[in-house]
């Protein structure tokens, strides 16, 4: 079994898509993943299946919680390793690094769209395009950042979930222990 990481993006905000996570992992248990797992309110799971399509794994938590809570949300599913190299591939100082936020793009960015991307800038803050990733560096932290995720996902016509080093961290770690 291949272990995965879900990240979902938009439960839990300001009250809004409320997904208990005790309730997620019974209903993820459900669906044929294994071994899940949680980690804090803002939709990160950890779970192990004999699956190795991630978009087929989307699609089928995608469409468990749309079933059991009534509303869509974007999901994105990486392998431990994908993530790890993910995180590795930070073009930053490890100073930036351990500050920095992390999204994850639902597709690797046509290069023109990348291009266009770049265009704009903004005093203080820094990023990087990388495959499907995408690093964020905000000198007055990233609640005062002029750039949003919606920005980049607009102008990468991808889908994005950011999380910070401390979480990518945590998750890593989580996943690692997962396989043994």
């Amino acid at each position: 079994m291949t272990t995965y990481i879900a990240l979902l993006r938009g439960i839990n905000v300001g009250g809004h898509k409320k997904v208990p996570m005790a309730e997620l992992r019974k209903l993820l248990s459900k669906s044929d993943l294994a071994n899940v797992k949680t980690y804090i309110q803002s939709g990160n799971v950890i779970f192990q299946s004999i699956l190795d399509d991630s978009k087929i794994l989307e699609e089928k938590i995608r469409n468990s919680i749309l079933d059991y809570f009534g509303f869509e949300i974007s999901v994105l599913v990486r392998t431990r390793n994908q993530l790890l190299k993910l995180f590795e591939d930070c073009p930053f100082s490890n100073e930036k690094k351990e500050n920095s936020y992390f999204a994850i793009l639902s597709d690797i960015p046509d290069k023109d769209l990348v291009k266009k991307a770049y265009e704009k800038t903004y005093e203080n803050e820094e990023y990087a395009i990388l495959n499907d990733g995408l690093y964020f560096y905000c000198t007055n932290g990233y609640g005062n950042a002029k750039f949003s995720l919606n920005y980049f996902e607009k102008k990468l016509k991808v889908n994005a979930t950011s999380r910070n080093y401390k979480t990518m961290v945590k998750l890593l770690t989580m996943a690692s222990e997962n396989e043994n």
